[in-house]
C-alpha cells in the first residue's frame, strides 16, 4: 500500500468509526423474546428491553399497540393487554430499528426450575426412544436458560425456543415436557415451558439474598457459605496451581514414556463467590433475567442436594421463602406452585429407624409441610423412584402427577390429584386412628396387607405395626405398645410401603410425632 492509499484508507476507518460513534444503538429485547415462543394467555403481558435514552420503542402484536419511552440508563418496559389463546402471532418491535418476532403462541406458560431430576432430559427416560419417536407436538415449546451463575442479579440470559419435534425434544427438561404435554393435551391449548435448572445445586442459590438475609432462622445457612471465603486466597491459589501444573508436566512425561496412565490435569481452586452453588447465584443468573415474563405458575423438582446437609431440618423455611421471593418478584400474587416430593432412593433395609439417610426423610416432611403455603401442590413420588439411582428414570409418572394438581387446582377439572395425606389422630386405647385426606376411591393396600406403618409409645421405642383401613382411615396398633402415643408411616429412604387411594395415587410418608 503506497503512502496516498494508505492515507486514504485511514481517513476512510475514521470515518467509519467517528459515524459509529454518533450512530444510534439498535434496540434489543431479551432473549426469551424471540421466534416461536409462547405468551400466557389471558393476562397483561409484560414486554421491556433496552435503547438509546430517551428512545421511542413501540411493540405491535394482534392489532394492538403499546409505547415506551427509554430511561436515563438506556431501559424500557411495557405492557401489553391480554390476548386469548391463539396462534400463530407476530411481535413487531421498533425504534431506531425493527425487530420482527415470528410464530408465536398465547397458551399456558409454566416455568420449571431445580437441580438434576429437573435438568434430566427425555433422552434418559424409560422408553425414550417412543417418547422422541411420538413427541409431534407443534404447539408445545421449551425455552431452556443458559446455564450461568451471577453474583448480582443479570437482565439477559441465553437461550431459545425450540418447537416440540422429534428431533430436539431429547433435550428437553424430562419432567417438564411430561408435565407439559398432558396440559396441552387435556386443556387443548398452546404451552410454553421455561426450563431454567442445574444439577447438584441447594435450594439456596435459587433464592435471592436480600430475602435470605432478612429470614433470621437461614444465618446458618449463609454463615456455612460464607464461612467458605475467608480461606480463599487468590493469589496463593494461583501460586498453589502453577506448582501443582509444574509437578503435573514433568510427571505426565514419565508416565506417558512408560507408557502409563496420566491423571487429569490438575484443576485450579476457584473463587467460592462465583460458584453456582454459592447462595443467590443461580436466582441472579437464572431466574432474574426471566423476571417479569408472564407465567401461569410453576413447578420444582430439588431438594437432594440439601438432604445431604445437616441443616436439612430448614428446608421447609427455603422452600416457602423462595415460593413468596418468586411471586414478589413476578408482583403477580400468589401464583401456582407444586413441587416433586423426594422418591424412594437408596438401599431398602428392615430397619424400623431410619438412621443412615434420616435426612431424605426430614426433606419429604419439609416438602409435605410446605403445603400449608397457598395455592401449592406436590406430586408424591414414594412408588416411582430407584434404589439404585438418584435420576430415576420414570419422569412420565412425575409430570402426570404435577399435571393432575394443575389441572385440578389451577384449571378447575373436576379429578383426585393428591394422594392421601395425614389429617390428623386419635389415641383411642391400644390403638391410633389416622385420618386422611385426598382418599379419593376410600383408602387401598396395594398388592397385599397393608405395609409400612410402626408405632411408638412414650419411650420414643419404635415397633412395626399392625395396621388396617377402615373407611378413610388406617388404625394402627401393636401387641408390643399398650399406650401408643406416635405413627410414623413410610419413614425410610426407601420404604416399603403400599397405602395408595382408589384413585391410584400413593400416600405421602408421614409421622405424627416430632421427636
Amino acid at each position: 500500500m503506497n503512502i496516498t492509499s494508505r492515507k486514504s484508507y485511514l481517513v476512510s476507518i475514521g470515518a467509519v468509526l467517528l459515524l459509529g460513534s454518533s450512530a444510534h444503538a439498535n434496540v434489543q429485547l431479551p432473549g426469551i423474546f424471540s421466534d416461536h415462543m409462547v405468551l400466557q394467555q389471558n393476562v397483561p403481558l409484560p414486554v421491556w428491553g433496552w435503547a438509546d435514552a430517551g428512545e421511542q420503542v413501540t411493540v405491535t402484536i394482534a392489532g394492538q399497540t403499546r409505547t415506551a419511552t427509554a430511561d436515563a440508563s438506556g431501559n424500557w418496559k411495557l405492557k401489553l393487554g391480554a390476548l386469548a389463546a391463539d396462534s400463530p402471532l407476530t411481535i413487531t418491535v421498533t425504534g431506531h430499528n425493527t425487530i420482527v418476532i415470528q410464530d408465536v403462541l398465547a397458551g399456558e406458560v409454566w416455568l420449571g426450575s431445580g437441580q438434576s431430576n429437573m435438568q434430566l432430559s427425555v433422552n434418559d427416560v424409560t422408553n425414550a426412544w417412543q417418547e422422541k419417536a411420538s413427541a409431534r407436538f407443534p404447539q408445545l415449546r421449551m425455552f431452556t436458560v443458559g446455564r450461568i451463575p451471577a453474583t448480582s442479579p443479570k437482565t439477559n440470559c441465553e437461550g431459545k425456543w425450540l418447537v416440540c419435534a422429534p428431533e430436539n425434544v431429547g433435550g428437553f427438561s424430562a419432567a417438564a415436557y411430561f408435565f407439559g404435554r398432558e396440559l396441552h393435551q387435556k386443556l387443548g391449548l398452546p404451552v410454553g415451558l421455561i426450563h431454567s435448572s442445574w444439577g447438584g445445586t441447594p435450594i439456596e442459590t435459587w433464592t435471592s439474598m436480600p430475602k435470605m438475609e432478612a429470614e433470621p432462622e437461614l444465618v446458618p445457612v449463609l454463615k456455612n457459605w460464607r464461612a467458605t471465603l475467608y480461606p480463599y486466597d487468590e493469589q496463593k491459589g494461583q501460586a498453589q496451581y502453577i506448582q501443582a501444573l509444574e509437578k503435573w508436566t514433568n510427571n505426565a512425561a514419565k508416565l506417558k514414556a512408560a507408557g502409563k496412565t496420566v491423571p487429569p490435569l490438575p484443576q485450579k481452586k476457584g473463587d467460592p463467590r462465583l460458584d453456582k452453588n454459592y447462595p443467590a447465584n443461580l436466582f441472579n443468573g437464572m431466574i432474574a433475567p426471566i423476571i417479569p415474563y408472564a407465567i401461569r405458575g410453576a413447578i420444582w423438582y430439588q431438594g437432594e442436594n440439601n438432604a445431604a446437609n445437616d441443616l436439612a431440618r430448614l428446608y421447609s423455611i427455603q422452600l416457602a421463602l423462595l415460593i413468596q421471593d418468586w411471586r414478589q418478584r413476578w408482583g403477580e400474587g400468589a401464583f401456582p406452585f407444586a413441587w416433586v416430593q423426594l422418591p424412594n432412593f437408596h438401599p431398602r433395609t428392615t430397619n424400623i429407624v431410619e438412621t443412615n439417610y434420616h435426612n431424605w426423610c426430614i426433606i419429604r416432611e419439609c416438602m409435605l409441610k410446605t403445603l400449608a403455603v397457598e395455592n401449592t401442590g406436590m406430586a408424591i413420588t414414594v412408588d416411582v423412584g430407584e434404589a439404585n439411582n438418584i435420576h430415576p428414570k420414570n419422569k412420565q409418572a412425575v409430570g402426570h402427577r404435577l399435571a393432575l394438581w394443575a389441572l385440578a387446582k389451577v384449571y378447575d377439572q373436576n379429578i383426585p390429584y393428591s394422594g392421601p395425606l395425614p389429617d390428623g389422630q386419635e389415641i383411642k386405647g391400644n390403638e391410633i386412628d389416622l385420618s386422611f385426606k385426598h382418599a379419593d376411591g376410600g383408602l387401598v393396600a396395594k398388592d397385599g396387607d397393608l405395609k409400612g406403618f410402626a408405632i411408638a409409645g412414650e419411650d420414643h421405642h419404635w415397633v412395626w405395626a399392625n395396621a388396617r383401613i377402615e373407611g378413610h382411615q388406617v388404625i394402627v396398633s401393636s401387641p408390643e405398645v399398650k399406650s401408643p402415643k406416635a405413627v410414623r408411616y413410610a419413614w425410610a429412604a426407601n420404604p416399603d410401603c403400599n397405602l395408595f387411594s382408589g384413585a391410584g395415587l400413593p400416600a405421602s410418608p408421614f409421622r405424627t410425632d416430632d421427636w
